[in-house]
């Protein structure tokens, strides 16, 4: 007759096969971990622990989806388990479903206030999602709390880092950590405050703080990328390109053997350095094999729908078309402070918005949020055909109320100011609710040569869901929507839209200037001109560009990289939409 396992005796021969589990994972036996674990599981499967344990085991394994599977099955029998919360969130994450992640997380730390693991994975998860001041708020109360909190402290530098802000990041750094410290934590301390010093034109400093990383043991695989990236830059800080090109093919072979202990970001980030090492060496071939390479792990985690989207857009063309702005329900206010500087990534928006901030009665917003968040909750979604259907039947009473409270909130950003720019993007795809709920915003859609639109998109490290951009082809295909929903909203819409080129200001700045600020109903400023000697937080991937005066060296960038970008320029010709730009086909 079989055990009972809810007896005492099943109970301690599960105590003593997790111990076992525990000592074999400790001696690197990954594999009789996992049967010790799993025999655990069948002596006591009431055991929230033995199921926790089981998933480990095959974490270790790099099994994230038999491991999640595990974790959830101990969080059915002990909800309130912090440890299984971080571990599912974890495994989900390298699942590729992020927002899962983020879920875990936070119910980790509704069972475990302030818990160190959980706080420090959530703020890189929001970093990531590009939620990089709620990242920055959580990760900064967290130290406030726990000065100790190594984690937190290490995925701040990170974002510091990111943001090109390394004196800040030096100084939280601080001292390398006392022993007996964690030694994975020591070895990112040892990596990210050599970074810091990199970025700081400081090789001499940096030199042997990687030494000293290098003292305490091999370099394990699963931060090799990151160890031989700091070598290359180091590399190149001193001059020495040689080295500097030998330490990429180092860095690239660490790459392809990173184990199932790598985080997938570091991979990510990886092949993105890397591509822009070879972009800087005129080596498109190579750069863009690594930019592939980076989006294919984008990807698992952003999807992307063709006919979702275009489901969308053909929704907003047909439901809100002219003659439901001009005969249907619309707001009553006639407020003129809200400036929408939209257009898709790197089609010049920042600058745009850098430019407008320096003038004495506008306030720069960045990158809202406020616009998609009351569509989808007037809507009950964001991109979805239905969404826009609710949107179009919305009656005034309910559109008053709406803009109420999202100019309450606009203007609480900046009192004193009679022009508020929120120069988030996407928010093209919701300029049908601003002719509905916001009858006195002014509309800039900026534009650029879609090739050089495609190649940067396809270049640069995107923070938050880009699903469209990790395919070249699909990128091509978007970029064409999105001209053909604005020249449907150039059309359809009562408020006014401005069409504003990247070269016009490289052409003519102050003739684009006058334009942009009549279209704005500004007087004329100065500090206008000077823009790029403004003291400003800018955290969109353009923060080095508006720091300098217009220039043309992004104007045609695409042409080094024809061969490359051939499904994307394919794309666009095919929809029409190279019409009228430098070298389109005939």
């Amino acid at each position: 007759m079989p055990a009972d396992p809810t007896q005492p005796d099943a109970t301690a021969r599960a105590a003593r096969l997790l111990q076992q589990a525990a000592a074999h994972a400790a001696a690197g036996d990954k594999r009789a971990a996992l049967r010790a674990a799993s025999d655990a599981c069948h002596a006591a499967p009431h055991l929230p622990q033995a199921l926790y344990a089981y998933g480990q085991a095959w974490m270790a394994l790099d099994e994230p989806t038999r491991a999640a599977s595990a974790f959830a099955d101990a969080l059915r029998l002990a909800p309130g388990l912090p440890e299984a919360w971080i571990n599912l969130g974890l495994a989900r994450y390298r699942q590729g479903d992020i927002e899962d992640a983020k879920i875990a997380m936070r119910a980790a730390l509704r069972h475990a206030p302030g818990h160190p693991v959980a706080t420090a994975n959530l703020g890189a998860f929001l970093r990531i999602t590009g939620e990089a001041e709620a990242a920055e708020a959580l990760l900064r109360d967290a130290l406030d709390r726990t000065p100790g909190n190594a984690g937190a402290r290490l995925n701040l530098a990170a974002e510091l880092l990111t943001e090109e802000r390394p004196a800040e990041a030096l100084a939280l750094l601080g001292a390398a950590p006392a022993p007996p410290a964690d030694l994975r934590a020591l070895r990112h301390w040892y990596l990210q405050t050599s970074l810091a010093l990199l970025q700081l034109n400081r090789p001499a400093e940096a030199r042997p703080v990687l030494a000293e990383l290098a003292a305490l043991g091999p370099i394990p695989p699963e931060i090799a990328p990151l160890w031989h990236w700091r070598q290359l830059l180091l590399a190149q800080c001193e001059g020495d390109l040689a080295v500097a090109g030998r330490e990429a093919e180092r860095m690239a072979a660490a790459l392809w053997a990173m184990g199932p202990d790598a985080v997938p970001e570091h991979q990510i980030m990886a092949h993105y350095d890397l591509a822009k090492f070879w972009s800087g060496q005129n080596d498109p071939a190579a750069a863009v094999a690594h930019w592939q390479a980076g989006h294919t792990l984008l990807r698992r985690s952003q999807p992307f729908s063709r006919e979702r989207h275009r489901g969308f857009i053909d929704a907003c063309i047909a439901l809100l078309d002219r003659a439901r702005f001009t005969a249907g329900a619309r707001a009553a206010n006639a407020d003129p402070a809200p400036v929408f500087i939209v257009g898709m990534p790197r089609s010049g928006t920042t600058l745009c918005e850098q430019i407008l901030a320096a003038h004495a009665q506008v306030h720069g917003a960045g990158e809202r949020g406020a616009l998609s968040q009351a569509f989808a909750a007037l809507g009950g979604g964001r991109d979805e055909a239905q969404a826009v259907a609710r949107i179009a039947a919305l009656e005034a009473a309910t559109l008053d109320a709406a803009a109420h409270h999202y100019l309450d909130d606009l203007h609480a950003l900046a009192p004193e100011k009679t022009r508020i720019v929120d120069k988030m993007p996407g928010n093209y795809l919701y300029l049908g609710l601003v002719g509905l709920m916001l009858p006195g915003a002014r509309i800039i859609h900026c534009v650029r040569d879609p090739r050089d639109i495609g190649l940067s998109i396809f270049t640069f490290r995107f923070h938050g869901q880009h699903g469209y951009a990790h395919d070249l082809a699909d990128l091509g295909w978007t970029i064409a929507q999105q001209q053909l929903l604005m020249a449907h909203w150039g059309a359809a819409l009562p408020n006014p839209v401005l069409a504003v080129a990247l070269a016009d200001w490289v052409a003519d700045f102050d003739a684009t200037l006058a334009r942009v600020l009549a279209h704005l109903d500004l007087p004329y400023d100065p500090a206008c001109e000077r823009f790029h000697e403004r003291e400003s937080r800018v955290r969109t991937v353009s923060r080095s560009q508006v720091r300098q005066k217009v220039n043309a060296r992004g104007l045609g960038r695409w042409r080094g990289y024809a061969a490359q970008l051939a499904p994307l320029i394919a794309e666009l010709e095919q929809a029409g939409a190279l019409a009228g730009w430098p070298d389109a086909p005939e």
